[in-house]
């Protein structure tokens, strides 16, 4: 069982900070966040969403009714990509300023949270810029509210201090995470994600198996990291496939967005290491690489390298993706979780998504100069070596 990986004498902190509404019409919450946010006197926001999502889902609809009826004046910024950009975060914190924000609302996936948390640092911080931010050339230990609307089931994010925003002219995708950026209050409605096409259905649900992956196998990981982790793999592992045969089973959705919230929980305790440290190299040279994608290309090779520092956790945890057999051995675990991703529709490798040989030096140079990612390297619970990081590249191929 996985308490055999677990060192007793070591404290651990235990973290569930962001209040989240969970469930079918959640949207409909927003109402009363709202009203809250105007009694408070957090009368003007900016909002960060995508070019399309808000409107398709039904969100912006309810959202800003509730923005008129509680007389909060808004500024709308619709421009956010995946893998946002710094000079996007400014140009919407620059939109915020114009209108006095003292509030900040992300509507979509990672992305649009990501940087709406960004924002919220930086209209405190009005002198600053996001690039700064990300290179780590400031400690924040102050922020806007944070409203986090989320339409996908698979970054976490509306219940983490984690945010992520890339710098694709130095090709870096630093990671962030301060206690003054967990949301004030996430919506989690899965009758918001029915429209997510198949594809984007695997490769978020895949984002969440790594982060679960990595805050159970962390030298961080921690008994709560790790429950929020089994139960994330037992959710995916049932819904995921329902999901991906009718993307209107709002039931297979509700258990994948709950899903989605908990493995945010379980990184945000258990922190994560090499799957998310090596990923963003590929999504910082290779912008249109989808981040799940990357991950779930990586993921074998590290069960492969993880396995034997962490064979309990691995079986007890993953069981029901890698197998659970006495005599299972490394080599196994990394085939059988190729398969179950194989089974989900992801096949690609990074050969497919444009990488060769040539690359593997540069990204492994990235791993570990990019700021943040040093950070995510030492937890890893064997050596993150350069030998072994361009490894896991290499057998990725």
């Amino acid at each position: 069982m996985w308490e055999k990986d677990i060192n007793i004498n070591e404290i651990k902190e235990i973290r569930a900070k962001s209040t989240a509404y969970l469930g079918v019409g959640a949207i409909e919450k927003f109402n009363d966040i709202a009203a809250e946010l105007s009694s408070k006197g957090f009368n003007k926001v900016v909002i960060l969403t995508g070019r399309a999502a808000y409107k398709k889902t039904g969100a912006w609809e309810v959202v800003e009714k509730a923005l008129k009826d509680n007389n909060i004046e808004y500024a709308l910024y619709d421009k956010i990509s995946p893998n946002p950009e710094h000079k996007d975060v400014d140009e919407a914190c620059e939109l915020g300023k114009s209108i006095g924000a003292n509030c900040v609302i992300g509507i979509g996936g990672g992305s649009p949270i990501d940087a709406a948390k960004s924002v919220s640092i930086l209209l405190e911080y009005p002198e600053k810029k996001c690039a700064e931010l990300y290179e780590l050339k400031f400690t924040p230990d102050k922020a806007a509210p944070v409203i986090a609307i989320n339409l996908t089931h698979g970054t976490g994010t509306e219940v983490d201090r984690f945010a992520v925003v890339s710098i694709p002219e130095k090709e870096y995708k630093p990671a962030i995470a301060y206690d003054c950026i967990y949301p004030l209050y996430a919506i989690d409605d899965p009758a918001l994600m029915v429209t997510l096409p198949e594809y984007q259905t695997m490769a978020v649900s895949v984002d969440a198996i790594n982060h679960v992956f990595e805050a159970c196998t962390a030298l961080t990981a921690n008994p709560f990291s790790i429950l929020c982790g089994k139960e994330t793999v037992r959710l995916v592992h049932k819904y995921l496939p329902r999901a991906l045969a009718d993307g209107h089973d709002l039931e297979a959705r509700y258990y994948l967005a709950y899903a989605s919230m908990i493995a945010g929980t379980s990184f945000d305790n258990g922190l994560l290491h090499f799957t998310h440290a090596l990923e963003h190299p590929l999504s910082a040279v290779k912008t249109d690489l989808t981040h799940g994608v990357g991950l779930g290309i990586l993921l074998p090779s590290v069960v492969k390298i993880c396995f034997d520092a962490r064979r309990e956790t691995i079986i007890d945890v993953f069981g029901p993706l890698v197998g659970d057999s006495e005599d299972l051995t490394a080599e196994k675990a990394c085939e059988n979780m190729r398969e179950w991703l194989k089974s989900v529709g992801l096949t690609m490798t990074l050969k497919d998504e444009g990488f060769t040989e040539a690359d593997l030096d540069r990204l492994t140079e990235l791993a570990f100069t990019t700021p943040s990612l040093d950070g995510l390297l030492s937890c890893a619970p064997v050596q993150a070596t350069r030998e072994n990081v361009r490894a896991i590249y290499a057998e990725s191929l």
